[in-house]
C-alpha cells in the first residue's frame, strides 16, 4: 500500500507550493514514520544490495569497471530493483512514488553507483514509460527492467545545458521516410560506454525538438572516450557523435517539436529525486565520521568528547531530518494526487506526469536543498576525519568528490533557484496560488506590528512561529520586488535567489515541525526530533531574515527601503536556546543508535 494521505483526504491534496500559504500542520504529510510495512521491506532489500553488493566493491567500480556495473545492475534487476517505475504490462512492478524515491536513497551509498543506477532506472527509462508507444514500450521496457539492456539519456551538448533548447544537433527525415537522419554531438552522457540503447534530443528540420530512441548499434553513431571526471568517477560518461547516424522511423519519441515536454518532466522528477539520492549517502558519511572521531584520540581523549566536534556530528543529523522530511512529504503529495487511480487506464501516465508537474516548486527545493545539504555535511565529516579525510583510503575522500556534480545536475542551483520564485510568481499570477492576496494581508499585518502566533503551545511552537515568520518573509519580499520590477523582475536575480533561499528554509521548518508532531507517542514529543528541529531553525531563521533583507536592498533605495527594513523588523523572530543542551540531546541519541537515530530500516 502507498504511503499516501488517507483516502478521505485524497481529494483535498494541497496543490504544489500550497505550503507557503498553510498553517503549519494544516494537513497530514507522508514522513518516513508513516511507510507501508512493504515499503520498509523493499527499502531493507534496496540497502542491503548496496551495502553487500555495492559497497564492497567501490575500489573497481573507482577505477571504471564498466563490466562490474553492468553485472551491478542484472543482479538489481534480478532483485526487481530496476522495475519499481515500469508498468507491470511491461515487466515493471509499477510501484508508488514513495517506493521510487526510497530505492533511490538506498542506492546513494556510493556515488558512482547512484549515479549509473539513476541514469538507467530514471532519466533513460523514464521517457520510455511516459511518452514512448505501445510497440516502443513492449520492445525497450522489458529488457530495460531486468537489466538486460542499460539506457542512457542524450540532452547536454557543447553550447546547451541549462538552456536545453538550445542544442544544435539536427534530424531530417530520409528521402524513403524509413529513417531519421541524425547529425551532431552529445556531452557528459552517463552509461555512454555501455549503454545499449539511449535516448536523444535532436530539431527536426533545424528548429522542432523532438526525443528519438537511438540503439548502440545505429549506423553513424560514435560513443566517444571515457571522461576523467573530479568526482563520480567510477561511473561512465562520454560524448556522442552522429555522422548521417540512421534511426528508423519508428523510434521517434512522442510528438515531432515536443521534445520540451519529455525533457522538462524528466527534469522535475529528476529534482525530487535527487533530494532522496542524496540522503543515503548522508546516512553513511555521518555514521563513519561517527565512528572515526569515537576511534581517533587526542590527548588522550576520544576527540568525539569534543564540543565542536560534538556541534558538528549534530548539525549534520539536523540536516538529515530536514532533507527527509521535505523529500517523503512530497512524495506523498505525488501518490496523493494518484491515490485510487487505475494504473492500467489510458490516461494513467498522464495523470502522473501531471502530479510530478504539480509539485515542480518542491521538486526544485529538493534539488537544492539537498544538494547542498550534502554538501554542508560532507565537508563537516572530512573536516572531523582530519588529515585522513584528504587521504582515498578514506571513503570520505571520495564522498567529498562525489557530492559536488550534484549542485550542477538536473538543471543547476542557480537555475532551479529562479525556478523557485518564478514558478510561485507565475502560478500566482495565472490565479492558482493566492500568493497576492496573502501578500496583502502579511503587508497589513506588518504595519498592525503583528507578527504570527503558534496554535500550539508545546516544546516547538517557537519554531512554528519561525515557520510561519519565514513564509510571511518570503510573501512580503516577492510581492515588493514583483511591484518594484513587474515583468522585469526575472533579470534580477539576485532578488529571485534570496527570496528562493527563504522558501526552501519556510518549507523546511514546516515539514520538520508537522512531521515531530505527528510522531509524538501519546502526545509527548520525541525530545530527539524536537532537538533536530530546534537546531536547524538556529540557523535558519536568522538566514530567512538576512536573505529577504538583503532582496529588499537589491530592491528599493531611500525612504521606501527604511520603511520596509522597518516594517520588516516585526519577522525578525529569536528564542535563545542553549545549543549545547541541544546537542549533547542529538549527539547521545548517534551515539546510542550508532548513527542516524531515526532510520526507518
Amino acid at each position: 500500500m502507498a504511503a499516501v494521505l488517507e483516502p478521505a483526504q485524497s481529494k483535498e491534496i494541497p496543490a504544489g507550493g500550497a505550503f507557503l500559504f498553510q498553517e503549519v500542520g494544516a494537513t497530514r504529510i507522508v514522513t518516513p514514520e508513516t511507510l507501508a510495512e512493504d515499503q520498509r521491506l523493499f527499502f531493507k532489500t534496496a540497502l542491503q544490495f548496496s551495502r553487500e553488493k555495492v559497497l564492497p566493491q567501490a575500489e573497481r567500480i573507482e577505477a571504471k569497471d564498466n563490466a562490474l556495473l553492468r553485472d551491478l545492475l542484472r543482479q538489481a534487476g534480478e532483485l526487481g530493483l530496476l522495475s519499481v517505475d515500469i508498468p507491470e504490462a511491461y515487466g515493471g512492478t509499477g510501484l508508488d512514488k514513495t517506493t521510487s524515491l526510497l530505492l533511490a536513497e538506498a542506492m546513494s551509498l556510493n556515488g558512482s553507483w547512484s549515479v549509473t543506477f539513476g541514469a538507467h532506472t530514471g532519466i533513460g527509462t523514464l521517457p520510455i514509460v511516459w511518452f514512448g508507444n505501445a510497440a516502443q514500450k513492449e520492445k525497450y521496457l522489458p529488457k530495460l527492467a531486468t537489466g538486460e539492456w542499460v539506457a542512457a539519456y542524450a540532452l547536454t551538448e557543447q553550447g546547451s545545458g541549462s538552456d536545453a533548447l538550445g542544442a544544435k544537433t539536427k534530424a531530417v527525415r530520409s528521402p524513403d521516410g524509413k529513417h531519421w537522419i541524425l547529425n551532431g554531438s552529445k556531452l557528459y552522457i552517463t552509461n555512454a560506454a555501455f549503454a545499449d540503447v539511449f535516448v536523444v534530443f535532436a530539431k527536426v528540420d533545424g528548429d522542432k525538438f523532438t526525443g528519438f530512441i537511438v540503439e548502440k548499434d545505429t549506423p553513424g553513431l560514435t560513443v566517444g572516450p571515457e571522461e576523467h571526471k573530479m568526482g563520480i568517477r567510477g561511473s561512465s560518461t562520454c560524448p556522442l557523435y552522429f555522422e548521417d547516424a540512421r534511426v528508423p522511423a519508428e523510434n521517434l519519441l512522442g510528438e515531432i517539436g515536443k521534445g520540451h515536454k519529455i525533457a522538462f518532466n524528466i527534469l522535475n522528477y529528476g529534482r525530487l529525486k535527487l533530494g532522496a539520492g542524496v540522503l543515503g549517502g548522508m546516512k553513511l558519511q555521518l555514521q563513519n565520521a561517527l565512528h572515526f572521531t569515537q576511534e581517533r584520540k587526542q590527548f588522550g581523549t576520544p576527540i568525539v568528547q569534543f564540543p565542536l566536534s560534538r556541534e558538528k556530528l549534530a548539525r549534520m543529523a539536523a540536516l538529515i531530518h530536514a532533507v527527509e522530511s521535505m523529500t517523503y512529504r512530497t512524495a506523498g503529495l505525488v501518490d496523493g494526487r494518484l491515490f485510487g487511480r487505475d494504473k492500467s487506464a489510458p490516461d494513467y501516465e498522464a495523470n502522473l506526469l501531471a502530479a510530478v508537474e504539480e509539485y515542480a516548486i518542491e521538486s526544485s527545493i529538493m534539488k537544492v536543498h539537498g544538494s547542498e545539504s550534502l554538501n554542508a555535511l560532507v565537508d563537516d565529516a572530512v573536516q572531523l576525519h582530519g588529515g585522513a579525510g584528504y587521504i582515498e583510503e578514506y571513503p570520505v575522500e571520495r564522498a567529498y568528490r562525489d557530492a559536488r556534480i550534484n549542485r550542477i545536475f538536473e538543471g543547476t542551483n542557480e537555475i532551479n533557484r529562479m525556478l523557485i520564485a518564478g514558478m510561485l510568481l507565475k502560478r500566482a499570477v495565472k490565479g492558482d496560488l493566492p500568493l497576492f492576496a496573502m501578500a496583502g494581508n502579511v503587508a497589513e499585518e506588518l504595519s498592525r506590528g503583528e507578527r504570527p502566533r503558534a496554535r500550539g503551545e508545546d516544546a516547538l511552537a517557537p519554531q512554528e512561529v519561525a515557520a510561519e515568520s519565514a513564509k510571511r518573509l518570503a510573501l512580503h519580499g516577492l510581492r515588493v520586488a514583483a511591484e518594484t520590477f513587474g515583468t522585469d523582475l526575472e533579470k534580477h536575480q539576485e532578488v529571485l535567489a534570496a527570496l528562493s533561499d527563504v522558501v526552501m528554509d519556510a518549507f523546511a521548518l514546516d515539514s520538520m515541525v508537522t512531521r515531530t508532531r505527528q510522531a509524538a507517542s501519546q502526545g509527548k514529543l520525541d525530545p530527539v526530533r524536537v532537538a533536530l528541529t530546534q537546531l536547524y531553525a538556529l540557523d535558519a531563521v536568522p538566514r530567512a531574515y538576512d536573505r529577504t533583507r538583503r532582496a529588499l536592498c537589491a530592491t528599493l533605495q531611500g525612504d521606501a527601503l527604511d520603511k520596509e527594513l522597518k516594517r520588516l523588523a516585526t519577522l525578525d523572530v529569536f528564542t535563545p536556546y542553549n545549543p549545547a543542551e541541544l546537542r549533547e540531546t542529538v549527539v547521545k541519541a548517534l551515539e546510542q543508535a550508532n548513527g542516524y537515530p531515526l532510520s526507518q530500516e
